[in-house]
C-alpha cells in the first residue's frame, strides 16, 4: 500500500467516507454537508416561514388586541422561541444524527424522535393537499377573467352574490353601482352572511364538498393531479438530499419576499388600505391582561417556528461540527417573526380595500386558515386591475412557503430512515429512500382528494400537530436538562462553538422555557373547543379519530421507554431504568477527529468501540489488511536476506545444506 494511498483511507475513515467511494470535501462525507452556510440558514427560514405565517398570524394578531399582541408575541419568542430553536440546532449538530439518531443522548427516550416522526409524517401528508390546491388555483388563475370573479357559472346557487358586476371591468360607473347595490342589501347582509363567488367556487367547484366527513364520494381528478405535480416537486428538490433542496432554496425561500413586498406595495395603494391597517395594528391595550392572548402568543411563536416536528434536528446534522448555530438560531427565529408581521401588512392592506368596496367593516371580511387564502384573499383579488396577474403571483407565493416546509418534513423522514438504518447501501441509495416517502405520502394523500377531503384536513391540522408538539418538545427539555445533565450539554455545546451558552439560554433551557411549555398545554386543554368546519359540526367518531391521532405520536414515549427498560440489562428494575437512561457509548461527536476531551478514547479497542455510524467491523477489515501488508513486507525483506548470502531459514529449511 502506498503512502498516498494510506493518507486517504485515512482521511476517508476520518471524515466517514463510505469505503469505495472518492473522498469528497464535506466534513462528514458519509452523510454529506450544506455547500454552505447560507443554504442551512435559508433552508431553516424556509422551514420555519409557512402558510401560517400569512393565514394565521395576522389573525391572530387582530383577534387579540392588533398592535397590543405584538408584546406578548415578541416576549414569548424571546423567552421560549429563541431558546427551543437554539436547543433544537445545537442537539442536532453536535451529533450530526436526524431526530431518531440523537437519542443516542439517552436511549430510553428514544420514543421523542418516533414521535416526532409520526408528528412529520402527519404534516407532511396534509401539507402538500394545501399545496396541491395552490397549485390547482395557480393554473386556473392563467386566464383572462379569473373563475370565481362572477354569479354566472353553473356551480353557483341563488344566494351568490358578487362583488364585481357582469361586465369584464371595473369602472367608475360599475363601482358605484356596486357601492349602491351593497348599500341596498345591507340589512339583508346582516342578516344573513353574503355567499360570495369565490366562496363558491371553493365548496361547489373546487372541492364540489360532501354533506358529511365520512361521505368521501368521487376523488377530485384535478386535485388529484395537482397533487402528483407537488409530490413529484418536492422529490426532485430533495433527489441528491441537501444537496440538491440547499441550491433549489436560494430561490423558494426568497422569491416569496419578492412577491410579499410587489402586494405590499400594490395592496397600500388601494382605497381603503389604510383603514385595513389600522385594524391590523390599533393596540387593544385591555387585552394584553387577558391570558388567552398570552395563550394565543405562546402557541403561535411555538408551533410558527416548528418546534418538535424533527426538522430543526435533522436541518441542523448536515452542518459542520463547529457552525456558530447559536447566530443561526436568532437570525432565523427573527426573520420568522418579522415575516409574519410584514405579512400582516400585506393581508390587511387588500381585506381593507375589500371592506372598503363591501361597505362593511374590516371584521367581516377577515379570515384565517383555507378560508383566507382561498376565498376571501381571492374576492379581494378580483377587485384589483389585471387580477389574473396578481392572482398567480399571490399563489405562487403560496406554493413556495408551502414547498419550503415541505422539503425539511421530507427530508427528516428520510434522514430518520437512513440513520437508523446506516449501512453503506442504504447511504448509497438514499434517493430511492426519498422516492418511497415521496409516493406512500402520495398514496397516503389521495383520500383527502374526495369530497369529504378539506373536512378531513382540517381534522389532521387541529389535532395531528397540536397539543402533542408540546408535550414532546416538554419531555425533550427534561430528558437534555436532567436526565442527562444540564452541566454535560453546556460542555456539549462548549466543545462545538467554542464558547458556552449565554446565561440566559442556560436559565431558560432548564427554568423558563419548561413553564411556558407547559403553560401552553394547559391553555390549549382549557380553550379546547370540539373543531367545525363552517356551519358544521364533527361528529364524535372523527374526533375520536382526530385524538387518536394526537395520541399517536405520544404514545411511542412511553412505549418505547418501557420497550427499552425491559430490554436493558440490570438485576432490578432500578439498575435497568438506570442503564436505559444512560448515553449509548457512540453518543458525541460524529466524526473521530471531534471526540476530544470527555468523549476522547481511552485505547485501541476503545477507539473502535467510539467509531460512530458502524464502522467498526470496517476498522476491524482494515486492520487485518494491514497486517497482512506486515506479513508481505517481512517476506520481501527475507527474500532479500537471502539474495544477499545472509543466513535464511524461513526460506531453507535446512541449514546445513
Amino acid at each position: 500500500m502506498s503512502e498516498s494511498n494510506t493518507i486517504a483511507a485515512s482521511t476517508a475513515d476520518q471524515n466517514g467516507a463510505v469505503p469505495g467511494e472518492p473522498v469528497k470535501k464535506d466534513e462528514n462525507s458519509r452523510r454529506g454537508n450544506w455547500g454552505n452556510q447560507i443554504e442551512f440558514v435559508l433552508t431553516s427560514v424556509g422551514y420555519a416561514v409557512g402558510l401560517g405565517n400569512v393565514w394565521r398570524f395576522p389573525y391572530l394578531c387582530y383577534r387579540n388586541g392588533g398592535g397590543a399582541f405584538m408584546l406578548p408575541y415578541f416576549i414569548m419568542l424571546v423567552f421560549c422561541g429563541i431558546p427551543l430553536f437554539f436547543l433544537e440546532l445545537s442537539f442536532g449538530q453536535f451529533a450530526s444524527l436526524g431526530c431518531l439518531g440523537v437519542w443516542k443522548i439517552s436511549p430510553m427516550f428514544k420514543g421523542v424522535g418516533y414521535g416526532m416522526m409520526v408528528v412529520s409524517t402527519y404534516i407532511g401528508i396534509y401539507y402538500n393537499v394545501v399545496i396541491c390546491i395552490a397549485f390547482y388555483y395557480f393554473f386556473q388563475s392563467m386566464t383572462n377573467l379569473l373563475p370565481w370573479t362572477y354569479c354566472n357559472n353553473p356551480w353557483n346557487t341563488p344566494d351568490c352574490s358578487g362583488v364585481v358586476g357582469t361586465g369584464h371591468q371595473l369602472n367608475g360607473s360599475l363601482a358605484n353601482a356596486t357601492t349602491s347595490l351593497v348599500a341596498g342589501v345591507t340589512e339583508v347582509v346582516n342578516r344573513t352572511k353574503r355567499t360570495s363567488p369565490s366562496e363558491e367556487y371553493w365548496k361547489h367547484y373546487v372541492l364540489n364538498i360532501s354533506d358529511d366527513i365520512g361521505n368521501f364520494g368521487e376523488v377530485r381528478l384535478p386535485i388529484l393531479g395537482c397533487l402528483a405535480i407537488s409530490w413529484f416537486v418536492v422529490f426532485l428538490c430533495l433527489i441528491r438530499g441537501v444537496k440538491s433542496s440547499g441550491k433549489v432554496v436560494y430561490f423558494t425561500a426568497t422569491f416569496p419576499y419578492v412577491v410579499l413586498t410587489i402586494l405590499f406595495i400594490r395592496g397600500i395603494t388601494l382605497d381603503g388600505a389604510i383603514n385595513g391597517i389600522k385594524y391590523y395594528l390599533t393596540p387593544q391595550w385591555q387585552k394584553v391582561l387577558d391570558a388567552k392572548v398570552w395563550g394565543d402568543a405562546a402557541s403561535q411563536i411555538f408551533y410558527s417556528l416548528g418546534c418538535a416536528w424533527g426538522g430543526l434536528i435533522t436541518m441542523a446534522s448536515y452542518n459542520k461540527f463547529h457552525n456558530n448555530c447559536f447566530r443561526d438560531s436568532i437570525i432565523i427565529s427573527i426573520t420568522n417573526c418579522a415575516t409574519s408581521v410584514y405579512a400582516g401588512f400585506v393581508i390587511f392592506s387588500i381585506l381593507g380595500f375589500m371592506a372598503h368596496h363591501l361597505n362593511v367593516p374590516v371584521s367581516e371580511v377577515a379570515d384565517h386558515g383555507p378560508g383566507l387564502a382561498f376565498v376571501a384573499y381571492p374576492e379581494a383579488l378580483t377587485l384589483l386591475p389585471i387580477s389574473p396577474l396578481w392572482s398567480l403571483l399571490f399563489f405562487f407565493m403560496l406554493i413556495l412557503l408551502g414547498l419550503g416546509t415541505q422539503f425539511c418534513l421530507l427530508e427528516t423522514l428520510v434522514t430518520a430512515i437512513v440513520d437508523e438504518i446506516g449501512t453503506d447501501w442504504i447511504i448509497r441509495n438514499k434517493t430511492i429512500v426519498t422516492l418511497s416517502v415521496a409516493i406512500a405520502g402520495f398514496l397516503l394523500g389521495v383520500p383527502l382528494t374526495t369530497r369529504a377531503g378539506i373536512y378531513w384536513l382540517l381534522l389532521m391540522d387541529n389535532y395531528a400537530a397540536s397539543f402533542s408538539l408540546v408535550i414532546i418538545s416538554c419531555i425533550m427539555c427534561i430528558c437534555i436538562m436532567y436526565i442527562y445533565g444540564h452541566r454535560n450539554y453546556f460542555k456539549d455545546v462548549e466543545m462545538m462553538l467554542g464558547f458556552p451558552p449565554p446565561l440566559f439560554f442556560k436559565v431558560c433551557w432548564r427554568f423558563i422555557s419548561p413553564v411556558i411549555i407547559s403553560f401552553i398545554l394547559i391553555f390549549t386543554v382549557i380553550q379546547y373547543k370540539p373543531i367545525t368546519y363552517n356551519d358544521y359540526v364533527y361528529p364524535g367518531w372523527s374526533l375520536a379519530i382526530g385524538f387518536a391521532m394526537a395520541l399517536s405520536s405520544v404514545v411511542c414515549i412511553p412505549v418505547y421507554a418501557l420497550y427499552k427498560i425491559s430490554r436493558s440489562p440490570g438485576a432490578t428494575f432500578r439498575e435497568r431504568l438506570k442503564n436505559a437512561c444512560r448515553s449509548h457509548p457512540k453518543w458525541g461527536p460524529a466524526l473521530q477527529e471531534h471526540r476530544t476531551g470527555r468523549y476522547a478514547p481511552m485505547a485501541s479497542e476503545d477507539t473502535v468501540e467510539a467509531r460512530p455510524l458502524k464502522e467498526k467491523e470496517e476498522l476491524k477489515e482494515e486492520q487485518k489488511e494491514e497486517e497482512k501488508e506486515k506479513e508481505r513486507k517481512d517476506e520481501i525483506s527475507l527474500t532479500i536476506q537471502g539474495s544477499n548470502g545472509s543466513t535464511n531459514t524461513h526460506n531453507n529449511p535446512n541449514p546445513s545444506a
